[in-house]
C-alpha cells in the first residue's frame, strides 16, 4: 500500500509536470491528456519499481548505510537512490510515450532529467513520503481500532 501511494502521487505529480511544461500550457486538452496518460505512466512506474530499481536502491542504500544508523538516515539513502533509477528511467519513458520513439528522445532526456531529479527529489523527500507515511499510520491505527472492537 505504500508504494502504490507513493508511486500514484509521484505519477501524478511528474506526469502532470512534464506535459504541462511539454506543451508550456495548461488547459482543459492538457489535463485531458494528463488524464490519458497517468495510468499508463503508473503501471510503468509500479512494475519498474518493484521489479527493478526498488531492488537495485535497497541494496545500494545497504552498502552506505550501517545496521546502527537511524531509520531515517536508511530511509533517505533509500529515497535518493530510488530516485536517481526511477528518474532517469521514467523521464525516458516518459518521452517515448509523450513523444513516440526516435533519437530525440535521448537529447531531450540529456536535458530534461537533472531537472526530473531535482523536482521529485525534493517532491518526494518533502511532502511524497511524509504523506505515504501519514497515510499508512492512520491506516495501521484505523485497522489496531478494528482488531480492539473485534
Amino acid at each position: 500500500m505504500y508504494g502504490v501511494i507513493i508511486c500514484s502521487l509521484t505519477a501524478l505529480f511528474m506526469t502532470s509536470l512534464n506535459t504541462t511544461l511539454a506543451v508550456k500550457d495548461f488547459n482543459g486538452d492538457v489535463a485531458i491528456t494528463i488524464l490519458k496518460t497517468f495510468p499508463i505512466m503508473l503501471v510503468i512506474a509500479m512494475i519498474l519499481e518493484s521489479v527493478l530499481i526498488g531492488r537495485i536502491a535497497e541494496k545500494l542504500a545497504g552498502k552506505f548505510t550501517q545496521p546502527t544508523d537511524s531509520f531515517n538516515a536508511k530511509m533517505m539513502f533509500r529515497i535518493l537512490f530510488t530516485v536517481i533509477g526511477m528518474s532517469a528511467c521514467m523521464t525516458l519513458i516518459g518521452n517515448a510515450v509523450g513523444n513516440g520513439f526516435s533519437s530525440e528522445i535521448f537529447r531531450n532526456w540529456v536535458t530534461n532529467w537533472p531537472r526530473n531529479f531535482m523536482i521529485v527529489l525534493a517532491a518526494e523527500s518533502l511532502v511524497i513520503q511524509p504523506i505515504a507515511r501519514f497515510a499508512m499510520v492512520k491506516l495501521h491505527a484505523s485497522q489496531d481500532k478494528k482488531v480492539e472492537y473485534a
